[in-house]
């Protein structure tokens, strides 16, 4: 069987069937805007088919590995950073359905709060590996690194995020306007 034919158009229509609601979900997570999210699938699998014969069989990691690109473009065009990574509006309704227990959003709330306070390479592995559910070499392979600097990485933000997720949170005071210590809760 020669290349145009293993990597043709039912390739195509396999891995786009089988990924693209990952890849969505990915955006999603990171921009909480569905039509960017959808934008940057459609991008994702557009830069799959050109270069297909760079696609592994494991093709889920390396089409992260293209969003995330696609994402940093994104990013770098509107000159912002990440934003706060507020839960988009339907997702509770959407894990409910799925069995999600509606009474964790303040946890969910809460490490979403202190992942923004970390730098974004510690928020790309804990994401990677938490919430796409990436083995440390997928993660790496996302990440262009080693699977021993993945590891490294995934330990070390572990480690930031619960000092984080343990230290106090500054919040301003509306009545005095000034800063009041309030202990984040991860309960």
């Amino acid at each position: 069987m020669s290349w145009a034919e293993r990597r043709g158009e039912q390739w195509f229509n396999g891995i786009f069937a089988a990924h693209y609601p990952d890849i969505v979900r990915y955006g999603l997570r990171r921009l909480a805007d569905a039509d960017t999210s959808v934008e940057i699938a459609q991008e994702v699998f557009e830069v799959a088919w050109r270069r297909r014969e760079d696609v592994p069989d494991n093709s889920l990691p390396w089409l992260y590995g293209v969003a995330r690109r696609l994402l940093a473009n994104h990013w770098r065009a509107r000159r912002t950073n990440p934003p706060a990574y507020p839960l988009p509006p339907d997702t509770a309704a959407i894990q409910s359905a799925n069995g999600f227990d509606p009474s964790s959003v303040p946890v969910i709330a809460d490490l979403r709060a202190a992942l923004a306070r970390l730098p974004e390479i510690d928020r790309e592995i804990v994401r990677l590996i938490g919430w796409e559910q990436l083995t440390i070499a997928e993660a790496a392979q996302v990440l262009g690194c080693t699977r021993t600097a993945a590891k490294v990485r995934l330990h070390r933000a572990r480690r930031r995020l619960a000092t984080v997720l343990a230290a106090p949170v500054p919040t301003t005071s509306p009545a005095h306007g000034r800063g009041t210590q309030v202990k984040a809760t991860a309960s």
